[in-house]
Order: structure tokens, then sequence, then C-alpha cells
């Protein structure tokens, strides 16, 4: 009998592995789907490149209102619904921006975009929950794989994207599709979640005394913290590796497209190969090793005379930005009576560096050069490796 229950637990474990995996690969699958055809949008809404940032703006802060209330919103529903509501809230904002842009409404569009922030953020919070606890059942590293099919599913997207709008179909049909492709995978993947543990007071019993505000425990902010240099690292080799290649280096558009390409590729093999490297070394270790890397690999870029020395600092700047944001995921969730808010917390933090720096990289652009302008975040990726000591691993009792 204890022969069959534990293999019984073990294949749920494995169940609830695989559904996460693919959740977070079709929640990069929708992200891309969008972000890839940005430019049919401001084409079809005839609206200039500042008007769209407005537009994004809209999604940006939906995300970030979502992303508080995020954790409490897991704790009273559990992981499986949170990510279910998500997913659903996004397909029927794809939905909206489709119908907005059939009819080139730019405050449809707007307020569709808007809910698709809140369903972004509440459907990544409630993945990386759900991946940091099944990690914790399975006793190995597995959240940087999660996050590996995150990549992996946003290039699938790109791909996808590219290929649609080179043989000429619409943006609304392909939002149309991809929705009811996230509806679909939704309603059946997270049906394999482990089952959720409420944290409300049964009726009839005392309310528990309420603990500090996960806002005001400080190993949370500083993993935050840490978290936050992280995903600005990654979010500005997103958004500027290719533009800084050609500005700085004199590549073509097609050469930075690759140095793009080289730093996601550098990136997604890392999170799939990290688990067995955090697992060896420990997780501050890696997390210190991580940054120094990504700060190695920024000032190669930059200060490279050639595009061959560029192209190592990309891939070793992805390398760096790999594997610091699972592990900020991971590190916030060790206590699993907290993990929800700790998480909501520390995405938030991360979210804010991710949605804000680079613009800011942008505006500094504008008086250095965008090449020169990266090392700004230097700053940063620095404060991060030396509050890595934050992530160490929780003792159980």
């Amino acid at each position: 009998m204890s022969i069959n229950t534990g293999t019984g637990q073990q294949a749920g474990l494995n169940a609830a592995a695989a559904a996460t995996f693919v959740v977070f690969g079709i929640n990069g699958l929708v992200f891309a789907s969008w972000a890839a055809r940005i430019p049919a949008v401001t084409e079809t809404l005839q609206i200039t490149s500042g008007q769209m940032g407005t537009l994004l703006l809209c999604t940006a802060v939906g995300s970030l209102l979502a992303l508080p209330t995020a954790g409490l919103v897991v704790g009273r529903i559990g992981t499986a619904n949170t990510a279910r509501f998500g997913g659903i809230l996004a397909a029927l904002a794809g939905a909206g921006i489709a119908a907005s842009l059939s009819v080139a409404s730019i405050p449809g569009t707007a307020v569709a975009l808007f809910f698709f922030g809140i369903a972004i953020g509440l459907w990544d919070v409630a993945q990386n929950i759900e991946g940091a606890d099944v990690e914790h059942k399975l006793r190995r590293t597995i959240m940087p794989q999660f996050h590996a099919a995150f990549s992996g599913g946003a290039f699938v997207g790109a791909l996808i994207g590219a290929g649609l709008s080179t043989v000429g179909v619409g943006l609304p049909l392909h939002l149309l599709v991809i929705a009811g492709v996230v509806v679909v995978v939704m309603l059946t993947a997270p049906r394999y979640f482990l089952p959720h543990i409420s944290t409300a007071t049964p009726d009839g019993e005392p309310k528990a005394a309420k603990g500090p505000s996960a806002w005001r425990d400080s190993r949370t902010l500083l993993i935050g913290v840490v978290v936050l240099g992280a995903t600005l690292t990654e979010g500005a080799g997103n958004d500027w590796i290719a533009k800084a290649s050609v500005d700085g280096l004199g590549t073509s558009e097609s050469t930075g497209a690759l140095m793009f390409a080289l730093f996601v590729l550098a990136m997604t093999a890392m999170r799939f190969l990290g688990g067995r490297v955090i697992d060896k070394y420990g997780r501050v270790a890696v997390l210190r090793a991580s940054m120094a890397a990504a700060a190695a690999g920024l000032c190669l870029f930059v200060l490279a005379g050639n595009v061959w020395l560029a192209a190592v600092g990309a891939a070793l700047w992805g390398v760096g930005a790999a594997l610091a944001f699972p592990m900020g995921m991971s590190a916030a969730a060790d206590d699993p009576k907290h993990a929800a808010t700790r998480v909501s917390v520390v995405s938030t933090l991360g979210y804010v560096s991710f949605l804000a720096g680079p613009p800011l990289l942008g505006y500094l652009g504008d008086l250095t050069g965008i090449h020169l302008a990266l090392l700004a975040i230097l700053a940063p990726i620095l404060l991060a490796l030396v509050l890595a000591g934050a992530a160490k691993p929780l003792r159980a009792a």
C-alpha cells in the first residue's frame, strides 16, 4: 500500500511539473505573439511610436495593479484557479484587442490592454508559486526550467508572429486564434496542479493573529532588490541589444537581430541546464556567479572593438541574466506558509524594474548613445551581487 501511495504521489508531482511547464510556455507564447507584432498595431491604428508607448503603459499599469494583490488571490482560491482566471482573462482581453484593432479603436485597444496586463500579472504570480511548490516537493531545483519554458514559448511565439506577418495574416485573426489556444490550455493544464491549501480561516474558528506584512519582511525586500537588478539586466538586454549593436558597433539591423537571438539563446540554454548547477553549488554561489557573469558580459559587449568579441559578451550577458529571476522566486517561496504573498512582493519589485528600466535607459541613451547607456545597469547588477546572500535557503525547524 505504501509503495502504491508513494508511486501515486510521485506521478502527481510529475504531472504537476509537466502542467506548470506547459503553463509557463503558453505564457511566453502569448507575450511574444503580442510583442512581435507591435509594428502592425502602430500601422493599423496609425499612431506614432510615442503613442504606442502610451498604449503599452496601459498594460504595465494593469500588471502593477494586479501583482501586489495576486498573492492574496492565490491564498484564497489557489494557484490553479488563479492561473486559470488569469489565462481566460488574457484570452478575453486578446479578443478585445482584436475587435478594437478591427475597427481601429485606440480607446478600445487601451482598455483591452489594461485588462491584459491584469491577467498577465495574476497568471505570472500563480505560475511562479506553483513552480516553487513543485520544486520544494521534488526536492531538486526545477524553477529555471520553468522559466526556460517561458523563453522557449516566447521564441516560438516570435517565429509564429514573424511568419504570419510575412504571409499577410492580419493581427486580429492571429490574436483570436491565440486566444482560443489559451482557453483550451488554461482550462486543462491547471487541473494537474498540486492541491490547494486555503489560507482562509474556517467558519466558526477564531481568526489567527496576523503576522507582519510581506512588504515589511526584510529578507523578502532584499530578495526583491536582487530580483530588481536581475530583471533590469534581462529587460535591458531584450530591449536594447539589437539597437546597441547597430548604433555602437555599426552593424546591420539583421546582425543586431542575430545578437539579440544569441542573448536569448544563451539565456534559455542556461535556464534548462541551471537546475543541476544550483543543486551542486548552492543558490547563493550561483546567484553571485550569475551577476558577475552578467557584469562581465555587459562590459565586454559595450567595450568590444569588434562584432565577434561583442557576440561573446552578449552570450555571457545572457548566461548571467538567466537564473537570477527564477532563483529569486524560489527564495521568496522558501516558507510555504508565506509563499503567495512573498512571491507577489518580489514579482512586483521585479516587474517595476523590468517595465520601467528599459525606457529610462532609452532616455539616457538620447544623451550618451544607447550603447554607452547600457553601462548604467552595472550599478544594480553589482548591488544584486552584494545582496545575493539574502537568497540563502531557509532551514526547516
